[in-house]
């Protein structure tokens, strides 16, 4: 298994556009085949940063869904959303392994 770690530096102001982008990602990761274990929005301290999981069986199914994705109309959207919106300012992607 497979998780991916997503950190993200949000416009504070534009925290409704992005919680409407992770909704979207939500259920394109579960369409895709894998798992998302949720986003994780500003409370309290830091205001514009944000943080997603989400797992695959393997970094081969990852790399399919990202194949997939690219070209899937949902998925065009939600990215062409974010990029309208300027709700993500920048994003870093980490990889991990579960230990259990």
């Amino acid at each position: 298994m497979i998780t991916v770690h997503l950190r993200y530096e949000v416009d504070p102001y534009k925290l409704a556009d992005f919680e409407e982008y992770g909704r979207r990602w939500i259920a394109l990761v579960e369409k895709f085949g894998g798992d998302h274990h949720g986003y994780f929005l500003p409370s309290e301290g830091d205001s514009d940063e944000a943080f997603a999981l989400f797992s695959f069986e393997s970094l081969a199914a990852y790399e399919q869904y990202r194949v997939k994705a690219a070209t899937d109309p949902e998925s065009i959207a939600a990215y062409e959303l974010a990029e309208r919106t300027g709700c993500i300012r920048r994003y870093e992607r980490r990889f991990l392994r579960p230990l259990r």
